[in-house]
């Protein structure tokens, strides 16, 4: 609605503006939805801090109520890369059900404390094609499965959609 006030502050119909906005797909990275299968739709989102991590898993979670939420996270950004969120990551990570964990080569701390603190719902993988396996021998219809990098995790998004249409 405010897009449409401003539009027509200088000079846009109603009309117009109203299509425009019909046209809109989005903003990429942010939990933008790469495919389904099965009945389970795989995520991506551009996760760099644990604030928008916590509020994407909390909106998403307003939106499919008590289906099966679960969180796929590769601490990337410079921040998460150097520890700066430890204190605070496990919190953000909270509205899923389940939490995957994947500990890159390259960070420079161990996300095994992370782990712990979110406890049984939640297993940390040093691997893709290993993360990509615990998916898809534990999704079923109507999970919600969010891919939380800030980079193209290896492309795990495809991986995921290709060995759910195979299995």
């Amino acid at each position: 609605l405010a897009a449409i006030a401003a539009a027509h502050h200088v000079g846009v119909t109603v009309e117009h503006a109203c299509e425009a906005l019909n046209q809109f797909k989005g903003v990429k990275r942010r939990l933008e939805l790469r495919g389904e299968c099965r009945g389970i739709k795989v995520y991506d989102d551009f996760a760099h801090h644990p604030t928008a991590i916590a509020t994407t898993l909390q909106g998403l979670r307003a939106n499919v109520g008590q289906q099966r939420l679960i969180a796929v996270l590769e601490p990337r950004s410079n921040t998460m890369k150097m520890g700066v969120h430890e204190h605070t990551l496990a919190a953000s990570l909270n509205a899923a059900d389940k939490v995957i964990l994947y500990q890159d080569p390259n960070l420079t701390w161990s996300l095994d404390n992370i782990q712990q603190q979110l406890g049984d719902s939640s297993v940390l993988l040093r691997n893709i094609d290993d993360v990509v396996g615990q998916l898809v021998s534990q999704s079923k219809a109507g999970d919600h499965i969010v891919v939380m990098s800030n980079g193209d995790f290896g492309g795990i998004h495809q991986k995921i959609l290709d060995a759910l249409a195979n299995d």
